[in-house]
């Protein structure tokens, strides 16, 4: 499927939108909020959910081949930011997808505002700390070190790391880096005051997560099931922290399946 992408001016920032969806008329309307990584590349995993829904994936501020604002400080910055770009671009009745970095952006939005959004999404969230859940440091270690602790099935891995990376690739990747420790360096990946909070979520909300997730594991996504009103969990065998990535098939599938219900279920009111 061939995608569309350009660096534009949204909501005051310069920024990479990519975009696709199917050639039909009143598709539904999904925006992918990307994790740490950033969204330098059309995934297979984004490929699947347009061959269904219009979807939107923007590159946050900060983050790959889009502008650094000044006041991007927290993440709380960033759901404020896509509040403004979903008003600008019109969207309503939108299905709010967000993994890793881009769920704990994608709730502190929908705590904010939820009235331009249909339902929300959380793939392996950060935001959420559970005591006595050991975490890795995604910080800590070589970039080899680090994706290998991300991903559960090594033979993913193998040939993540087999790839022969520009050096304009590589360098999305440190300033990656570098504008998501300035947003969750201390407290680590996480908002003590979020979890107050989440009660005033009222769309549908599913929480999609690795089963060996070791950087956000299970618990924490126990625990945004937990908070959440009517919320439900799905769980994906043999996988860790990057489903987008690691199972593309059974994390797009999970998500057209529940954004699909929500559709069916609205139709029948």
């Amino acid at each position: 499927m061939s995608h569309t992408q350009a660096v534009r001016m949204l909501a005051g920032v310069r920024v990479k939108l990519m975009q696709d969806g199917p050639p039909v008329p009143g598709a539904q309307t999904v925006l992918f909020l990307h994790g740490a990584g950033g969204a330098s590349q059309w995934l297979p995993f984004m490929d699947q959910l347009a061959g269904d829904f219009e979807l939107y994936v923007p590159e946050h501020p900060g983050f790959g081949d889009s502008d650094t604002p000044a006041w991007l400080k927290r993440v709380e910055d960033l759901a404020y930011y896509y509040l403004d770009v979903l008003k600008e671009l019109d969207l309503t009745g939108v299905h709010l997808v967000g993994h890793s970095l881009g769920g704990w952006t994608a709730a502190a939005l929908a705590i904010k505002d939820c009235s331009r959004i249909k339902s929300l999404t959380l793939i392996s969230a950060a935001g959420v700390h559970v005591h006595g859940v050991a975490r890795i440091d995604n910080f800590m270690g070589n970039p080899e070190q680090t994706l290998r602790a991300l991903i559960h099935d090594q033979s993913v891995a193998d040939q993540l790391l087999a790839l022969d990376l520009p050096p304009e690739e590589r360098e999305r990747q440190l300033k990656n880096r570098f504008t998501t420790a300035r947003l969750v360096w201390q407290p680590r990946s996480y908002d003590p005051y979020l979890p107050q909070w989440l009660h005033r979520i009222r769309v549908p909300t599913h929480v999609v997560w690795g089963e060996h997730d070791r950087l956000f594991p299970l618990p924490i996504g126990q625990e945004y099931q937990r908070l959440i009103p009517g919320a439900c969990l799905t769980v994906l065998d043999g996988c860790g922290h990057l489903p987008p990535i690691e199972q593309p098939q059974p994390c797009a599938g999970a998500v057209t399946q529940f954004v699909n219900a929500v559709c069916a279920a609205e139709a029948s009111v």
